[in-house]
């Protein structure tokens, strides 16, 4: 008998971080979780996310349209309808237009559920887990040099990351390159450094500092210019041996097949929210392998379920850049009754059905907006 979905709710979940977390666009000290919950018949229920980064600075999607979006306009084409498989619900959201952050919470609550009904791990619905554990770098973000260096000693001692990323692109470019080149030369050629503009740079900006970047030994260098800005993208790319990671720039499937056709040869971010879910994610995969172009797992700074569902994703693939699913670390508390497993530079892939979590309704309702 097939199941029908009978509920949908949404909730706000606002999270403090542990410490100001600074990008280019915003400087946070809060994280707000969109969660879903899809409930269907036997009690069976899964859950999904929708997160962004800083409100409405990172995209067009806050957490607040998010939930508006789902109640209003998607929640009246899922009642009543089967628990099929997620090429059905792809045809049921395509009468709505973008909000693809909102769709990826719905995909995941919908694979979750659909797993826990068939009796199988997310991976398994989409292709089955080729890893059980994935490298997950830990992002410096606070701004100052002395405390990041701090911090990644710290990591380092402990065994919990292998390898950092760095936020730049705030400042002016001379405070940001030499901040970038003192940490790299202080770690050592055997720690991983990548940075990431968030498309803080202009084209002239972008021709001074990764040279730069390139010779300290920062071997990746993620989106130093505005996403419309792609022939500037793919000319970059081509002229520097270190290797570009388009994030903004590539969403979904369509637009990555338009970014290799033009010639573009660095990497990909995957990110299962600008894609509109964990499956559509790996649609974009998948057109990136075909051409030779490699893959980063990256995250919107998703609490633990937002984070679970891109894991499982990941898992399906070879990530030659690894991955940064470190959002959960980045806030104070969790509303799932498990936390994940960080350890000698790597994140475990939960086991169990679905998503393989069960989310903690204590916590939901202590950090729920009222």
């Amino acid at each position: 008998m097939e199941l029908t979905i009978e509920e949908v709710r949404c909730w706000l979940v606002d999270i403090p971080t542990i410490r100001p977390h600074k990008l280019s666009m915003a400087t946070m000290g809060s994280q707000t979780l969109m969660l879903v919950q899809i409930r269907c018949q036997q009690g069976i229920v899964g859950w999904g996310e929708g997160t962004t980064i800083g409100g409405l600075s990172y995209g067009p999607e806050s957490p607040e349209a998010m939930k508006l979006t789902i109640e209003r306009y998607i929640t009246p084409l899922l009642l009543g309808q089967p628990l099929s498989g997620v090429t059905a619900l792809s045809e049921k959201l395509a009468a709505v237009r973008g909000n693809s952050f909102a769709k990826s919470a719905i995909e995941t609550a919908f694979l979750d559920a659909y797993g826990k009904y068939v009796g199988l791990p997310m991976a398994a619905l989409l292709g089955g887990a080729r890893h059980q554990r994935l490298p997950a770098l830990w992002t410096l973000a606070s701004g100052d040099t002395d405390n990041d260096l701090n911090e990644a000693h710290r990591l380092l001692e402990t065994g919990r990351h292998h390898a950092f990323k760095l936020k730049i692109g705030a400042r002016d470019l001379e405070t940001d390159v030499n901040h970038a080149v003192r940490i790299k030369q202080t770690l050592g050629e055997h720690i991983h450094v990548h940075v990431d503009v968030n498309q803080g740079w202009s084209m002239a900006q972008a021709l001074s500092a990764i040279p730069r970047l390139q010779a300290a030994g920062i071997t990746l260098i993620e989106q130093p210019i505005a996403l419309t800005a792609v022939d500037q993208l793919i000319d970059l790319a081509k002229r520097f041996p270190v290797t570009l990671l388009a994030d903004e720039a590539v969403t979904d499937a369509q637009q990555g097949l338009s970014l290799i056709r033009q010639g573009f040869s660095g990497a990909f971010a995957l990110k299962i929210a600008k894609a509109g879910g964990p499956f559509q994610a790996l649609k974009l995969a998948h057109v990136a392998q075909a051409a030779g172009i490699s893959l980063y797992g990256g995250t919107m700074l998703e609490g633990s379920i937002g984070t679970i569902a891109s894991l499982h994703a990941w898992s399906t693939l070879d990530l030659e850049w690894g991955t940064e699913m470190f959002g959960p670390l980045l806030l104070k508390d969790d509303v799932i009754t498990q936390p994940l497993i960080y350890k000698d530079g790597h994140l475990s892939l939960p086991t169990g059905h679905g998503l393989g979590i069960d989310v903690d309704q204590d916590k939901l309702a202590y950090y729920a907006r009222k």
